[in-house]
């Protein structure tokens, strides 16, 4: 495999598992903010539209007029990255942050397989915002990765505290 066909993979992966996730957690929870994490679904979710923008749309191609005529990056920003938790409830329907993040997913999922393997190891696109790690898009494209499973197990927690744990398809021998 080479490395843009193992980016993919990963990438797909980590979507993959994380819709897997949030997709079994009832709309009407997502906005619950337990004490133990102080997060939610919603936040969760607004999160990472954000950061795949970010770390794989924003810093590889540049900003995408489509994205940005389709979702709401500004508010999504405001309220998703710094901003705490308690500020986002009630700004926005959990089903259009779930569509939204599949927009997303998908737009970064075209770019990167629209990348020749030169590409994955040029330098970041310029942002107003350094990125935090990269300064390759194979190392943002990595990171992206990383971050977006890091997210997948805060959002298994929150799942297991407002609904109940999610088995994964494990069968547990007895």
């Amino acid at each position: 495999m080479t490395e843009k066909e193992i980016l993919i993979s990963q990438t797909l992966s980590a979507y993959d598992w994380t819709n897997k996730l949030i997709e079994t957690i009832p709309h009407e929870k997502w906005e619950i903010i337990p004490d133990t994490i102080e997060s939610s679904i919603n936040w969760q979710v607004g999160h990472l539209i954000i950061s795949h923008y970010f770390h794989s749309v924003m810093v590889i191609k540049g900003h995408q007029m489509d994205i940005l005529q389709k979702l709401p990056i500004k508010d999504y920003s405001d309220w998703f990255t710094v901003s705490s938790p308690i500020l986002s409830v009630g700004k926005t329907d959990s089903l259009k942050l779930l569509q939204d993040l599949k927009v997303m997913q998908q737009k970064s999922m075209n770019i990167l397989t629209a990348l020749s393997d030169s590409d994955l190891h040029s330098p970041l696109e310029p942002t107003p915002t350094p990125h935090p790690i990269a300064t390759t898009k194979f190392e943002a494209i990595d990171w992206n990765i990383k971050h977006t499973m890091y997210h997948c197990g805060q959002i298994g927690m929150l799942r297991r505290i407002v609904d109940q744990r999610y088995d994964f398809g494990l069968k547990l021998s007895k």
